[in-house]
């Protein structure tokens, strides 16, 4: 719909903003190394001529530690003969939970587990007998709750899901295996080294874990800071759900979609329908619907939305930020869909078409889309940083930094919106 030209420049713009905030980063990382070395004892690392590296992101340093021990071993029993690994493991397990390490892994596991229970459960309870009743039984229980690729970390897929899948599934010959196995590692290799090269450059979580520091950093370093965080996050989850994916498809299933780059994203419903998009089928039919979902007027919307935010805040540890960090989400999707709306009613649409030209109309999107990218962001830096590192970078861009700071942000956010409403007719379209 926009020119060729203009998308181009807005394409370039987002590359340059991310490239050179990220330079930024790199130079506070180099120049401050010595007392985060300090402070957070930085690891010497093996890779990338010695660079040091930050380990206290701790999702990405536990899964990493631990796949080192055991993933290999486990990849292959899997691959050998799956249920003759899941029940080694089980039996394996009865020793397991004596370190703190450990003791995280069953953690994650439980975590995950909890909605693998919850779903054959309910969809138990709503099945009509006897009609489906074979599949609702102990043994295909196990097999769903005890599915060894999605054990620890997810992704999570529902049981309709799995059990569809499984029973269409055909056998796959090691001639056919070979390439999709070549392809996954193929990209999981480019992913770990992606996000290894992040941590040894850009020393991000770091910085974030020294609140004197981070409100000392300039404007360019703190924009940085932000898209190299949610960015580490997007390739952290291309390798932790890539792993389980692979062995899926493996198996002969198929995964749920991994996350979309966090950079296309420019709304609170879009980052919730395409990240983690296992986590949001299952929000949306075992809880936002069962509460009443849309069927009961705007306020039975709200509610149900609260609920669903709700259960993923209490889902994920109930802790102070978590609250927060829901409560910006579900006021984010609200205004959104009120907006959307307002919209797309006849008279609004008439005034738009009669007035406004389709470019003219995209720009508006993407104007206003700047804006609700901005509170995305900001939530998205709580959920991974804490209420004070949301504190500061509110002060600094919309408090302290108005007008100037807080304009430029939304400009660049409108440039990072155009690519995103572009990736995102494509992406619809294929």
């Amino acid at each position: 719909m926009l020119a060729r030209w203009e998308l181009s420049f807005y394409l370039l713009a987002s590359l340059s903003f991310h490239f050179y905030s990220f330079y930024e980063v790199y130079k506070v990382s180099r120049e401050y190394e010595e007392q985060l070395d300090q402070e957070f004892d930085l690891e010497t690392g093996i890779l990338f001529g010695g660079l040091k590296k930050d380990p206290t992101d701790f999702e990405w340093s536990f899964w990493m530690e631990w796949g080192k021990q055991r993933l290999v071993w486990l990849l292959l029993g899997h691959l050998a003969v799956s249920q003759m690994a899941m029940a080694s493991q089980m039996a394996r397990k009865r020793g397991w939970y004596k370190t703190e390490n450990e003791y995280y892994l069953l953690q994650f596991t439980l975590t995950v587990r909890c909605l693998y229970y919850t779903s054959f459960s309910l969809e138990s309870c709503w099945q009509q007998r006897p009609a489906g009743g074979a599949f609702y039984s102990f043994p295909w229980m196990m097999a769903y709750v005890f599915y060894y690729p999605v054990f620890h970390n997810g992704p999570v897929l529902s049981f309709p899901a799995f059990v569809g899948q499984m029973r269409q599934q055909e056998p796959r010959s090691l001639k056919a295996s070979l390439p999709v196995l070549a392809r996954g590692l193929g990209r999981l290799f480019g992913s770990w080294c992606l996000a290894e090269l992040m941590v040894h450059l850009m020393y991000m979580h770091a910085i974030y874990s020294s609140a004197p520091l981070l409100g000392t950093v300039s404007c360019w370093t703190l924009g940085g800071l932000a898209l190299a965080q949610v960015l580490f996050f997007y390739v952290k989850y291309l390798v932790l759900f890539g792993v389980p994916a692979l062995l899926m498809r493996l198996d002969g299933l198929t995964p749920p979609p991994l996350p979309r780059c966090v950079s296309t994203m420019f709304s609170f419903t879009g980052m919730w329908r395409y990240f983690d998009v296992g986590l949001h089928d299952f929000l949306i039919r075992y809880v936002y619907i069962p509460v009443g979902g849309s069927q009961h007027g705007l306020l039975g919307t709200l509610f149900s939305t609260a609920v669903t935010f709700a259960f993923v805040s209490y889902w994920h540890g109930g802790y102070d930020y978590l609250w927060c960090w829901a409560a910006l989400n579900w006021l984010g999707v609200t205004v959104e869909n009120g907006v959307r709306r307002l919209v797309e009613t006849p008279c609004v649409q008439h005034n738009l078409v009669q007035f406004l030209s389709p470019r003219a109309r995209r720009r508006c999107h993407a104007a206003l889309a700047s804006c609700s990218t901005s509170m995305l962001v900001l939530s998205n830096l709580v959920f991974l940083g804490g209420n004070q590192v949301g504190k500061i970078y509110w002060d600094r861009v919309f408090v302290q930094g108005w007008p100037w700071v807080t304009l430029s942000v939304l400009g660049f956010l409108y440039c990072y919106s155009h690519v995103g409403i572009a990736w995102a007719k494509t992406y619809s379209t294929n």
